[in-house]
């Protein structure tokens, strides 16, 4: 009987850091398997300090816990303002859009980030696909990979020509600013 080795929980986790980032030319992701540790490489010491508060250094499987290293390139942070951390942690990243923040209708600022309209996909051994990828959007990503992003949500971009019933999508009604 032939025996399936499924892809533990951490390892997908690990998956999915590495699609976001892979078309970042700044951040090298690296899995090491003997410490349970996912080290991020970062070319630019603003954006690893922005990484650094916006992926938890550790994340639990149950018993297991998965450890998250970001390191400059430098060794050193260079500290980034908080309300533009998102910007500078996806700048040059390839999946992102636009990051828009929106302020006047609710008491606190809506900050959306808007992804590419593309499907990423990595190995998840996932039975239920013929070739045992994962599909996803770069939102459903970024909301496993960054936990604490209050005021924060993550969504795909439309197509300039899409519409439905004869309108725009993405501005709905002609109200939203």
């Amino acid at each position: 009987m032939a025996k399936l080795k499924l892809s533990a929980p951490w390892i997908i986790y690990y998956r999915e850091i590495e699609a976001m980032f892979r078309g970042d030319p700044g951040v090298r992701v690296i899995f090491d398997e003997d410490t349970l540790t996912v080290k991020l490489y970062v070319d630019d010491s603003g954006k690893a300090y922005a990484l650094d508060e916006l992926i938890p250094p550790s994340k639990k499987f149950g018993r297991t816990a998965l450890k998250i290293s970001i390191i400059p390139a430098n060794d050193r942070f260079t500290a980034v303002d908080k309300a533009n951390l998102l910007d500078v942690a996806l700048q040059e990243n390839s999946a992102l859009s636009f990051i828009r923040t929106i302020t006047g209708i609710m008491t606190n600022p809506m900050t959306y980030v808007v992804f590419k309209k593309e499907v990423v996909q990595y190995w998840t051994d996932d039975l239920g696909d013929y070739f045992g990828v994962h599909s996803a959007l770069f939102q459903d990503i970024a909301k496993d990979i960054f936990e604490n992003a209050n005021g924060v949500f993550f969504c795909t971009d439309t197509a300039e020509d899409e519409t439905y019933d004869g309108e725009r999508l993405g501005a709905p009604l002609g109200e939203w600013p």
